[in-house]
């Protein structure tokens, strides 16, 4: 079994605890502020940088366990981030909603959720802790599951992050009418990376589709190639994780420092 099916199947097992009182999630949707445009932070004019608070991923182990969301947060903000990504898969990424929340009240940039959505359910609790967007994977969904997340995620008011690996799946999140792509550079199944995925895929994006630089970004060369390619804007994570000053590395990356 891999990294990915194991993932998948812990998700599945996850859901229904997750997501077990509905009625008091649609009263925190109900109750909360609009969400923050996400769509907008990635569209702004120049190089965005969507800055992700990840405390271990499988492939790479613990990276900085104790790291606090609402200080991390704060030093993104304060280095030129224009978004947030948070993980919150509890098992293999040690993440949870309550890191989203903390980060998210710290700053005001607008927030992705991370993780492994494959239930509708799952798009009310993101929105329930305050979400601004939600990552959807195209590798792990059916076109019908992917069209169904995308209207949620839309009709609660948050932007779809579609991501893809190759080719194939860039068809499909065209097809599905993604306007937000995020080509992960890090093949989810097998770990292994490809850091000219989104150089090679830009020119097949539809015009008017962002595109999102994912994964093994990690100097400020890399950054500069996709500029060079139209790309938007690029998440990133550990580089950023296991920074000694978090601000500093953003503003280097960004070619601000």
């Amino acid at each position: 079994m891999t990294f990915l099916e194991k993932i998948l199947e812990s998700r599945r097992r996850s859901v229904e605890a997750e997501c077990a009182d509905p009625a008091t999630l649609q009263s925190r949707v109900s109750s909360a502020l609009p969400p923050r445009d996400f769509a907008a932070a990635v569209r702004a004019p120049g190089m965005s940088l969507i800055a992700e608070f990840k405390r271990a991923s499988p492939s790479r182990g613990v990276l900085n366990e104790g790291l606090d969301p609402a200080v991390q947060a704060r030093c993104y903000e304060a280095g030129g981030a224009a978004a947030l990504s948070v993980l919150t898969e509890p098992e293999f990424f040690k993440g949870s909603a309550a890191d989203l929340a903390a980060a998210r009240e710290a700053t005001q940039l607008p927030v992705l959720w991370k993780d492994f959505v494959i239930d509708p359910r799952q798009v009310l609790l993101a929105r329930a802790w305050y979400a601004d967007a939600v990552l959807l994977i195209v590798r792990i969904l059916s076109d019908e599951m992917l069209g169904l997340l995308m209207h949620e995620t839309h009709r609660l008011g948050m932007a779809a992050l579609v991501e893809v690996f190759d080719e194939k799946d860039l068809a499909r999140a065209a097809d599905a009418g993604a306007s937000i792509v995020g080509v992960n550079h890090r093949d989810l199944e097998t770990f292994e990376e490809d850091p000219d995925a989104t150089v090679r895929l830009r020119p097949l994006v539809p015009a008017g589709v962002a595109v999102v630089g994912e994964s093994a970004i990690s100097s400020r060369r890399d950054v500069e190639a996709l500029e060079s390619a139209g790309v938007d804007a690029v998440l990133v994570g550990e580089a950023l994780v296991r920074a000694e000053d978090a601000a500093a590395r953003v503003r280097e990356l960004l070619g601000r420092s």
